[in-house]
């Protein structure tokens, strides 16, 4: 089989060129260049191509690049100017996985006849309907964070008869043919929730190497193999932001930041930020209010009327969420899944929570394919009280807590 790996320069791509050539498959590598301004991190950055490159020779496969700046300014950065202006909280990194790698790069991949796409994400393709299990969610997040070495939840979970039926109902095709993400083997460095606007991918023709492995394991392998990429640093960073002028100054160039008034809950005044549309919620620093006993977060960011309301943490909490513009997996019904538990994360990197999918306003698909993308709303009722999430946030349903959960759906928090 011809498949094109997308290295990124880093291990985790470099691994998985290697162990695709290993198993017989003609592999070809290639980087994407999606940024073309300063870039001093990430995956964009001048070094990260040079890295792919070399590491490419070593394995001894052709490497291309493929200028992807115009989709990428057009995909990833320009909405995220556009979330910031509007006081939302983007996901770059997410639009760059929907747009580029699993869109453009596909397209590009179909033009010069490779069978199939790989890259180096911590995640898996599993097939078969997704399970329904009852972890309680102390469980579950132990399992997600790797705490005291869980690795599962077992004896823990406790079955639930009403939603596997209901979401057996919810499968109107043939369940071998289902394909979902769902999570990698090394939890901390699970990806799934990154790459949960895939399901409108040909998932058939996704392959992810690494997915099976600890980072441990891929590092073992790439040292084993001479790679120069071996004990590379993983990069976490945004990478169109440089180190050296941040955030506040790339989003100046690009709009403008407008100053807001920081009140309390009552509408006491306590002081002000320079940029409204750089606040978020859940936020405690930078805000240059002065020290106290009492800690103060953000509550509510309002850019219409340049106001920030900040407060203790316990008003942090909320019990339901909303979240819209939802990507259901292949072959899941949203209307079968009304009134389950689903396990829900709201960050790459946060423990999953339990929560009952309470109510779905369904809207109808512009493509009229309501199984693959739609504008329904869902509302989630949180089990235990959660910190709220800012608006553009993406959230990810899973099947159940445990580490073998797939995704079941994504959208954003309103």
């Amino acid at each position: 089989m011809r498949v094109l790996v997308a290295m990124s320069g880093g291990v985790d791509s470099s691994v998985a060129a290697a162990l695709l050539m290993e198993q017989g498959h003609d592999v070809v590598g290639v980087t994407m260049r999606l940024w073309g301004g300063a870039s001093d991190t990430g995956c964009c950055s001048m070094s990260e191509v040079a890295d792919a490159r070399r590491a490419a020779a070593q394995l001894g496969i052709d490497h291309h690049v493929f200028d992807f700046s115009a989709e990428f300014e057009r995909h990833v950065v320009d909405p995220y100017v556009a979330d910031h202006a509007a006081g939302r909280t983007p996901n770059p990194c997410v639009e760059c996985n929907r747009h580029l790698k699993f869109d453009v790069l596909f397209e590009r991949a179909d033009v010069l006849g490779f069978d199939a796409i790989a890259t180096g994400h911590h995640a898996r393709i599993v097939a078969g309907p997704p399970t329904r299990t009852a972890a309680t969610a102390a469980t579950a997040a132990t399992a997600a964070t790797g705490a005291d070495g869980a690795t599962g939840a077992d004896g823990a979970e406790a079955g639930r008869s009403d939603d596997i039926e209901k979401l057996g109902d919810a499968h109107r095709v043939d369940s071998a043919r289902l394909l979902r993400i769902a999570r990698g083997a090394d939890l901390p460095k699970d990806q799934s929730y990154v790459l949960h606007p895939i399901v409108d991918a040909p998932l058939d023709r996704v392959l992810l190497p690494i997915g099976d492995l600890t980072k441990a394991q891929v590092r073992e392998i790439a040292h084993a193999r001479g790679l120069r990429t071996a004990s590379k640093p993983d990069s976490q960073d945004v990478c169109f932001i440089t180190r050296a002028e941040g955030r506040e100054a790339f989003l100046k160039e690009r709009m403008a930041l407008h100053p807001a008034t920081i009140v309390d809950v009552d509408g006491v005044a306590l002081g002000r930020t320079s940029a409204v549309e750089l606040v978020t919620i859940g936020q405690r620093k930078g805000l240059g209010l002065a020290g106290g006993a009492e800690r103060r977060f953000v509550l509510d960011v309002d850019v219409a009327a340049q106001k920030v309301t900040v407060g203790s943490p316990e008003r942090l909490l909320v019990d339901v969420i909303t979240i819209e513009t939802l990507r259901w997996a292949g072959g899941v019904s949203a209307a079968a899944l009304d009134g389950t538990e689903v396990w829900v994360q709201c960050s790459a990197h946060a423990a999953p929570f339990a929560a009952t999918l309470e109510r779905i306003v369904a809207a109808r698909s512009p493509s009229g394919d309501r199984d693959r993308w739609s504008r329904d709303e869902v509302v989630l009722r949180c089990h235990d009280p959660q910190r709220r999430v800012a608006a553009g946030q993406s959230v990810v349903l899973y099947d159940r807590g445990g580490p073998d959960a797939s995704v079941l759906a994504g959208g954003l928090a309103r």
